[in-house]
């Protein structure tokens, strides 16, 4: 394969990292509510609006294609007497694309992902995983929890 780079991406890789999210989309079988265009300008919009609490790793061919993403949420986290500041992290929209799956790339970009929140002195982070990639988690590190509930509150 060729060289391959996991790092932060970076402001004009944005709207490579939507069409990421749209391919995703398509290949899932979801269908848009909207044009391609303006998904991408909102995504992109969007990211930057959100780029204190949303990070975005990527991977990057040495012919600077993005190919792959994953995004860290950080949710500030109640104070308590003996931790006056907490955060952790939410694990979302890990993607690579077809043609590069099956290599470990989706496992790097996990670990890039956990690495900064530890770098970031993050209390856990959480993952809401497709049965497919339960295993890469696993690899990873990843465990179930008994005490991690959820209650849906939207029709998704």
């Amino acid at each position: 394969m060729e060289n391959i780079s996991i790092r932060p991406a970076r402001s004009g890789e944005l709207a490579a990292v939507a069409a990421l999210r749209w391919q995703w989309l398509v290949e899932n079988g979801g269908e848009a509510l909207c044009e391609r265009e303006e998904f991408v300008r909102h995504f992109v919009d969007w990211a930057r609006d959100n780029a204190g609490s949303h990070r975005c790793v990527v991977v990057v061919r040495d012919d600077d294609v993005v190919i792959g993403m994953a995004w860290l949420a950080v949710v500030q986290r109640v104070p308590t007497p003996r931790a006056p500041r907490r955060a952790s992290g939410d694990l979302q929209c890990v993607y690579v694309v077809p043609e590069a799956r099956d290599g470990g790339l989706g496992g790097r970009l996990i670990r890039a992902v956990v690495d900064e929140a530890r770098e970031l002195g993050l209390e856990r982070v959480t993952v809401h995983s497709s049965p497919r990639a339960i295993p890469a988690y696993a690899r990873c590190g990843f465990q179930e929890s008994p005490r991690l509930l959820q209650a849906r509150v939207a029709g998704a």
